[in-house]
């Protein structure tokens, strides 16, 4: 046995090591990098609110507004993300009762679906009907 017979194994067995050590590299720095542009994000904006504040009363009375439409505008994507999600998990419980249907037909199996399935109609009640509606509306 030489050393070019062991290296292909020894290759093999190293991709997906390194694989993972790069994937790990990258998201702790993707991580790192959109904490800290939410940071700056929210320095700035703090920076802009306090000056258009101090420079007059009308100042004040539009800096207040911005930061509840601000918050209007976040309850609203985090609604429409709660929607997205209930309608993916629900879509998901189908495929995955089609799925184990065709798999097998002898044993009800196919139920296991349902656990999705639930969860994405969960989501959607308290999404259309269940959310506050101060939250709604906003």
């Amino acid at each position: 046995m030489t050393v070019d017979d062991n290296i292909v194994p020894v290759a093999a067995m190293f991709v997906p090591i390194v694989g993972s050590i790069a994937l790990f590299s990258f998201l702790g720095v993707a991580s790192w990098s959109e904490a800290r542009r939410k940071e700056r994000e929210a320095y700035y904006t703090a920076e802009t609110l306090k000056k258009i504040s101090e420079s007059s009363g009308e100042g004040a009375k539009s800096a207040v507004e911005y930061l509840q439409e601000q918050n209007r505008n976040a309850r609203q994507r985090r609604l429409e993300g709660i929607k997205l999600g209930g309608l993916i998990t629900a879509a998901v419980g189908i495929g995955v009762m089609f799925l184990l249907h065709g798999l097998e037909r002898e044993e009800p199996v196919y139920l296991a679906g349902l656990i999705p399935l639930l969860i994405g109609v969960a989501l959607l009640v308290y999404a259309f009907m269940l959310v506050p509606r101060d939250q709604a509306s906003a």
